[in-house]
């Protein structure tokens, strides 16, 4: 999945994460777990999480498949296995996408540049986009990356722009980003998902530039605001 070339004189980049951003990962995890249960049981459901938890924390990011491949070693003549994978790559991710999330898109396209911005591997996370029909929406335009905040030189390589508005579920990222772009990113918190609602995170960070309840909100918002709350931040 080659990004795009941007187009010459762009003054506006909006980058969107994906998961519990665009489309509801929460519910995908939960279909993901009554699926193990049905097909290898409590036990060896528990047993796939324990090592999807430890990959997790050992690469930074949800590794659905490399979780999956661990856990054959130990099941490795259960041919219900061969199910779970399928589950996986056929999952129908288009009815997982939040409300208004393609609307969202369209109104940010109207303003400039539209890209997604997400974590993940090389397999499941482009067959994700792909299949949810995100990457059409984004005309191509995808950013793969193992910890998106460490690629921002990468980002702004590939995209280069007066300002970048930043759309995602996870405060601590955008804090980060923050941080290093200053005035030239306005970080829009979108209230979806686990990550977004825990309230050790929400304590540990401070407050966006921009906090929506919904991605939908976005389509009601104005591109002179989006653009001013970056401006009215301390740098």
């Amino acid at each position: 999945m080659r990004p795009k070339t941007p187009k010459p004189g762009e003054k506006v980049v909006f980058l969107f994460d994906v998961d519990n951003t665009l489309l509801n990962n929460d519910q995908v995890t939960l279909d993901l777990q009554n699926h193990l249960r049905r097909e290898v049981g409590a036990r060896g459901a528990r047993r796939y999480w324990a090592i999807f938890e430890g990959l997790r924390a050992q690469l930074g990011y949800a590794d659905y498949l490399g979780a999956l491949q661990r856990f054959r070693t130990d099941y490795s003549h259960d041919l219900r296995l061969l199910t779970v994978s399928r589950f996986l790559i056929n999952y129908p991710f288009a009815n997982r996408l939040f409300p208004e999330s393609l609307d969202a898109i369209k109104q940010a396209k109207a303003w400039g540049r539209t890209v997604l911005l997400t974590d993940g591997d090389v397999v499941f996370q482009p067959r994700k986009v792909e299949r949810s029909g995100l990457l059409e929406a984004v005309e191509g335009h995808v950013l793969i990356y193992l910890h998106k905040e460490h690629e921002l030189a990468d980002v702004a390589h590939r995209y280069p722009s007066r300002h970048y508005v930043v759309i995602d579920d996870k405060l601590r990222l955008l804090t980060a980003i923050k941080k290093i772009w200053r005035r030239r990113v306005t970080t829009v918190f979108v209230r979806q998902g686990h990550y977004a609602l825990d309230p050790k995170i929400m304590a540990a960070c401070p407050p966006a530039d921009v906090t929506l309840e919904r991605i939908g909100d976005l389509v009601r918002c104005h591109l002179a605001g989006l653009l001013e709350a970056a401006r009215n931040k301390p740098a």
